[in-house]
């Protein structure tokens, strides 16, 4: 399976927001809260029951049911959070669902709660690609300041683009692959730690937007640092060397 391949698995899987007995209002704001999202929202009307409420549903699977201001509350932000105790039942069942559409500036945000975790924790592996190696070159002094943490290992990875540059503190994987030149992810393992495993993927599709998802999943997680250390071991010193 590809990286590809796990975005699409998961972009199948749509989730459902049935909200009953609100008026169009509360509708419309829920709609337009989950734009950029793989959820519909729908409308709904019961005969009895408690005024506005949500039901969150996966094909014929329920998932969860909030009142509508529980559903309204995290409007301020649909990115992920990567810190602190989740305690809303609905962003727990959005774990894994599609984002569309996100902007470079939105990757970068989502991507500093992964590293600013990595770097907290101060242990582990973050593996990150930004798909060329100049976008990589971008990022320099944040990695290198990652890759000062004693305990932590930073890989980064990126189609070769440009010469490479000097750097100290990280390892550069130079990948003339596809995958890598149309992904953007950040990785982190936890240092082995489930709880604090958290990964964000995406591809491009537009000019410059990306589709994709975040996960707090520990098998996610740990299937994707496996793609990685499997298909791309070969740092930049091994692939110069094998040139010369």
């Amino acid at each position: 399976m590809s990286f590809a391949e796990l975005i699409s698995g998961v972009e199948d899987h749509e989730k459902t927001l049935t909200v009953f007995n609100a008026d169009s209002g509360a509708v419309d704001a829920l709609r337009g809260h989950f734009a950029d999202r793989n959820v519909v929202v729908e409308r709904g009307q019961t005969l009895d029951g408690p005024e506005g409420y949500a039901v969150l549903s996966n094909g014929d699977e329920f998932l969860t049911a909030v009142d509508l201001d529980e559903a309204l509350a995290p409007s301020q932000s649909t990115g992920p959070h990567f810190d602190g105790r989740r305690e809303r039942p609905l962003l727990d069942h959005l774990d894994e669902t599609m984002f569309t559409s996100y902007d470079v500036g939105q990757m970068v945000a989502a991507s500093r709660e992964i590293e600013d975790r990595a770097w907290r924790i101060g242990a582990g592996r973050l593996y990150a690609g930004f798909q060329t190696l100049s976008t990589i070159e971008s990022q320099l002094g944040v990695y290198e300041q990652l890759g000062t943490r004693e305990n932590l290992e930073v890989h980064a990875y990126g189609y070769p683009d440009t010469d490479i540059f000097d750097h100290e503190h990280f390892t550069i994987h130079l990948e003339r692959a596809e995958e890598i030149e149309n992904s953007w992810f950040v990785v982190y393992d936890g240092a082995e730690v489930d709880t604090s495993k958290c990964a964000l993927l995406a591809e491009e599709r537009g000019d410059r937007e990306f589709y994709g998802f975040w996960t707090y999943d520990p098998d996610t997680v740990d299937w994707m640092v496996d793609h990685l250390e499997s298909t791309y071991g070969v740092t930049e010193t091994d692939d110069q060397r094998h040139r010369q």
